[in-house]
């Protein structure tokens, strides 16, 4: 159960989240319809009656003037897509399917405007070739050959490659089922909604074991172990293993989406200050 001041805490940073996406999408850099006027304006609701200070309050002011500004900007791009006789893409393929050909090509041939160059050799250029070539250094002397380096043989045990991490004491694709069924387990002890938080999973008591399961990560989600859920809003990342994995992933063009795992973030995750 949330206490009074942690609710306004959260709330504050809600807050601060709503306004930082108003001013994105204000400066062009995120479609103004990502965000859902109708949920924002619930939130703020939420939260108004625990305002009492003059700064709560002018922050929850703020929130408000940029909503108001996106919604200008949403309606002025409606305005602007129906001044342009804006067409679904879908209406105008059925609208061009129906026409005849031969008034396609006509329509084609009033708006083509071809372009056309013409391009020789004149003596002067062929002159300027020459003269270049014969400048040139002879390859000879332009690439001239490196002696090898000399590099002493000798071998390397199992146990030598293991121990640098050059090889792992386990194959690979076990290693990979063992961590695909410690993330079930996970999820199933302390995940919720069949899903758990990215850094709870990956998080460890060192940091380099940390690393070592981020890396281990990337590669259940590349072979379709489990798939990341990203709030963007809450600037939250959870994990979510498959039943079985999808291999039909591997076939499909991914998105890349890079999670940074620093030490700062390591040492806060540690402290309990990471959200």
């Amino acid at each position: 159960m949330q206490t009074a001041t942690q609710k306004k805490t959260l709330g504050r940073e809600r807050l601060e989240r709503i306004i930082e996406m108003c001013i994105a999408i204000e400066n062009h850099s995120v479609d103004p319809f990502t965000l859902n006027i109708d949920e924002i304006i619930k939130v703020v609701q939420e939260y108004f009656p625990q305002w009492h200070n003059p700064e709560e309050l002018k922050l929850d002011a703020e929130a408000l003037h940029h909503l108001a500004t996106v919604i200008k900007i949403q309606s002025e791009w409606v305005k602007q897509r129906s001044s342009l006789l804006y067409t679904d893409p879908f209406l105008l393929e059925e609208k061009i399917l129906q026409i005849d050909k031969q008034e396609i090509i006509n329509v084609f041939l009033k708006a083509w405007t071809p372009i056309i160059e013409s391009e020789q050799l004149s003596i002067n250029t062929l002159a300027q070739g020459l003269l270049y070539w014969e400048a040139l250094t002879p390859i000879s002397e332009r690439w001239k050959e490196l002696e090898p380096a000399q590099v002493a043989n000798s071998f390397a045990s199992r146990e030598q490659l293991i121990k640098q991490r050059v090889l792992s004491d386990i194959e690979f694709s076990d290693e990979l089922t063992n961590y695909w069924k410690e993330l079930k387990t996970c999820v199933a002890n302390k995940g919720k909604d069949g899903k758990i938080h990215y850094w709870d999973f990956i998080g460890a008591d060192t940091y380099e074991e940390t690393v070592q399961r981020a890396f281990l990560t990337s590669f259940l989600i590349t072979y379709g172990y489990a798939t990341l859920e990203i709030d963007r809003l809450e600037e939250e990342v959870f994990i979510k293993p498959f039943e079985q994995p999808r291999t039909a992933l591997l076939t499909q063009q991914s998105t890349s989406v890079p999670i940074a795992v620093s030490f700062d973030d390591w040492q806060k995750w540690k402290k309990g200050e990471l959200d």
